[in-house]
């Protein structure tokens, strides 16, 4: 249960925060260089307490490079080499599909994505989700609910490595033995774990170096559960593997792939991104191999570029899972990312995170699947007017929030979810640890404990654990690597998440006992 006075005091703030939340003052210069783009903008999002803005500086080829002849063809422009085909168990069917794969694009306005003609052409393939939205900004705390149901007071891209007993949908597929990877174009090796990668410019080989990967895109990474057990850090995977594993027709049940920070349109444009769609998207949608099998394909963006709305961004199902009388048309029903992890379970029938994953607001099951499973929905739709305010950012506790630091709460064990089975909790998870008032960190003079990187490294092909190192609360452009792996050692710009305070999404739902 939520209290009343953190519920009433949340909202009291959300309106002054708001006005802070809405991008000011934002102007974008471009130069021509040598067939680039230079791009310096506004850091997105608010500006820091003390009211400076950072600037960033982006590089980008006028017009989409392909980085491979394919998408099922191994690339010499990835560092990452192809290793053995992902072994997987046998395929455990699902009441809507076999297979879900998500594809996660960056920081576009609903509007921006709706205008693109490739983004009009694939509606046509498949379903149109009006009301689907992101969580909250900036970019990783989205990506943070997508893996573990929550972003636990996030509201950075600041390096973030959470313990051991920090549950995710890796847990509740594993306990039905369904197969799982993600998928992160030009990381340089299988179980990366470091805070970005920088590489030879492959879009223009004059241009230098560039950083392509970025931890903060890829959930499950994110807790330690995945990064430090060795066979699952090791199904983190190169888009070389891929290619080996659409090839093989070893794609597991699970998928999330991640573009680079140019093809997800981060550093880049909608019409580069659309350009990437039509190299990579396209033609897989014509392999069996990939979208065959009762495969769901979910093309979605992490959030809005714009702050001041509340977050919708544009979101299509495709697939051989999609039903023909669906093909084409509108479902708009309101869904958050917390309704991929409450899809997966109703299909499936799994257990729950205890987390957004089972909040009747925010976790809507798509319209389809859930008459399939026999899952009633909360009938919130584009249209209603008593939507949540998911463009908040900044307001919440939790372990990722510094200043109004929580420990690593217990999960809301109590909780059913969309799949009807119960709660994970993790070994070593104290579940009578449900509340506690927040700490400012950096007033004590004290870090951020899940700020620290434990040093699993995985460059041998097996686990070993370097020193940890803690790592700074503010990006650190000097930080990223040059040419080889990055290490979190004094960096930061990802935020990540840890097991969160009972209710702190129902907060941001506005609501005060739906958990």
């Amino acid at each position: 249960m939520v209290a009343f006075a953190l519920l009433t005091g949340a909202l009291a703030a959300a309106p002054a925060y708001a006005a802070v939340a809405q991008r000011s003052a934002e102007t974008y210069s471009y130069r021509v260089i040598d067939a680039r783009v230079l791009l310096a903008a506004p850091q997105r999002g608010p500006p820091s307490r003390d009211g400076k803005i950072v600037l960033m500086s982006y590089i980008f080829t006028a017009s989409f490079v392909a980085p491979a002849a394919n998408p099922t063809s191994a690339s010499s422009n990835y560092v990452g080499k192809s290793n053995s085909t992902l072994q997987n168990g046998p395929t455990v069917p699902g009441k809507a599909f076999d297979r879900i794969i998500q594809i996660w694009l960056e920081n576009t306005d609903y509007e921006t994505a709706a205008s693109s003609p490739v983004f009009q052409n694939l509606t046509k393939q498949g379903l149109l989700l009006s009301g689907y939205h992101g969580n909250t900004h900036p970019s990783e705390p989205n990506y943070a609910v997508a893996g573990m149901g929550d972003f636990f007071g996030m509201h950075d891209d600041a390096f973030y490595a959470f313990p051991k007993n920090t549950s995710s949908v890796a847990d509740l597929l594993e306990a039905k033995n369904i197969s799982w990877a993600s998928y992160q174009e030009n990381m340089p090796y299988d179980g990366y774990t470091g805070f970005n990668y920088t590489e030879q410019n492959y879009l223009n080989k004059s241009a230098g170096e560039y950083t392509y990967y970025v931890r903060k895109h890829s959930p499950l990474i994110l807790t330690d559960s995945v990064a430090g057990v060795q066979q699952r850090a090791l199904r983190h995977r190169n888009f070389n593997d891929f290619a080996a594993d659409v090839n093989a027709s070893a794609l597991p049940q699970w998928v999330f792939i991640t573009p680079n920070l140019v093809n997800d349109a981060h550093d880049s444009t909608i019409d580069y991104t659309s350009s990437w769609l039509e190299y990579f998207l396209v033609p897989l949608l014509q392999n069996p191999n990939f979208v065959g099998n009762s495969s769901l394909v979910l093309l979605t963006f992490d959030e809005t570029e714009t702050y001041s709305v509340n977050n919708r961004v544009y979101t299509l199902l495709l697939g051989s899972a999609l039903p023909t009388s669906l093909v084409g048309q509108n479902d708009p029903t309101y869904y958050t990312h917390c309704s991929t992890l409450s899809t997966v379970e109703a299909n499936w029938g799994l257990g729950s995170l205890g987390r957004c994953d089972t909040n009747k607001t925010l976790a809507n099951v798509f319209d389809f699947v859930a008459n399939k499973t026999g899952y009633v929905n909360n009938g919130l739709t584009i249209n209603s007017t008593d939507l949540p305010l998911t463009n908040l950012t900044g307001v919440f506790p939790g372990p990722a929030n510094t200043n109004m630091w929580t420990p690593i709460l217990a999960p809301n064990v109590s909780a059913v979810g969309a799949g009807g089975g119960s709660v994970f909790v993790a070994n070593g998870t104290n579940t009578a640890l449900t509340s506690y008032a927040p700490q400012n960190l950096t007033a004590m003079g004290l870090k951020n404990p899940a700020m620290i990187d434990p040093g699993y490294d995985y460059s041998s092909g097996s686990l070993v654990v370097q020193n940890s190192t803690a790592s700074s609360s503010s990006a650190s452009p000097s930080a990223t690597a040059t040419g080889k792996v990055a290490t979190a050692s004094g960096t930061s710009g990802a935020a990540g998440v840890v097991v969160p305070m009972s209710g702190l999404l129902a907060v941001a739902a506005g609501v005060a006992a739906l958990l």
